[in-house]
């Protein structure tokens, strides 16, 4: 219950297992398809797809700005056809997809849903994630393509679209994760990460949608370090934070609304060679 301080579910983890979903994707579509099949076979239960970088800032693989990256981070993805061939034979209605894109997520998920389409699978099935938070992209990574204001632009019409069309799709997840890569403490993650999304927010409230019919779909990317008592304060100030900031701040009613709803990895620059 409100405020979600200990979690967003009344017994958590002890009664369901948190969704396993591998980050991967790499070289073609097909062999890609061939990576999903595996990690769904060993029991992974939703999948995390990474894109290249061309891919990612919107790049045919045969531009000469993509020569040399084309599918080395990730799988290169042109066409539908590729898309197709990346999840043939996956029952993508009984599984949940995060594609992990920014700048083109609009372009991505309208062609997953075009798949979706030619696998008979009604919109209203479709579960998953875009990434698809361009902001942080000028902190942290830097895979942006158009300038602020039509970047955020963007990101409102896929809430909206997503609101009235593909209503178990959340249209984006703030990635606190990157900005605390990127040198940020666990503090600042967590103030660049709401702060985004209230960005975001307020975008797609100016368009005249009420907080409650999107709020809860609102996902976070967030970063798990070495000191544990630092991360589960982290988490649990964090819960307390965004349930206020969506309550009083934005007047929302739904307690789904409310919630903090988050994936955690392990951090990368907290890593050592073994």
């Amino acid at each position: 219950e409100y405020p979600f301080t200990r979690g967003i579910h009344p017994l958590m983890y002890r009664k369901r297992p948190w969704t396993m979903r591998q980050y991967s994707g790499f070289g073609t579509a097909k062999e890609t398809n061939q990576r999903f099949k595996w990690l769904l076979e060993q029991g992974q239960t939703a999948l995390n797809v990474a894109f290249d970088l061309p891919t990612q800032l919107g790049l045919d693989s045969d531009d000469p700005f993509a020569e040399e990256e084309v599918g080395r981070v990730g799988m290169a993805i042109d066409t539908l056809k590729d898309l197709e061939e990346a999840f043939a034979d996956i029952p993508i209605d009984r599984i949940s997809t995060s594609l992990t894109i920014n700048p083109v997520a609009s372009v991505m998920l309208a062609m997953y849903l075009a798949v979706a389409e030619k696998q008979g699978i009604p919109w209203d099935q479709i579960r998953g994630t875009t990434q698809n938070d361009v902001l942080k992209e000028y902190i942290g990574r830097g895979t942006w393509i158009f300038p602020v204001k039509p970047s955020i632009r963007l990101i409102g019409d896929m809430v909206e679209f997503c609101s009235e069309n593909v209503p178990k799709f959340n249209p984006f997840s703030v990635c606190g994760y990157h900005i605390r890569e990127s040198g940020a403490t666990p503090v600042q993650e967590m103030a660049y990460a709401f702060e985004i999304a209230i960005a975001y927010i307020q975008e797609v409230l100016s368009r005249g949608l009420n907080v409650d019919d999107f709020a809860g779909r609102i996902a976070f990317n967030l970063d798990i370090h070495g000191d544990l008592w630092e991360q589960v304060a982290k988490f649990r100030a964090g819960r307390r934070l965004w349930a206020k900031i969506i309550k009083e701040r934005f007047r929302a009613k739904n307690p789904r609304s409310m919630i903090l709803r988050m994936i955690a990895g392990g951090g990368g620059g907290g890593l050592t060679i073994q």
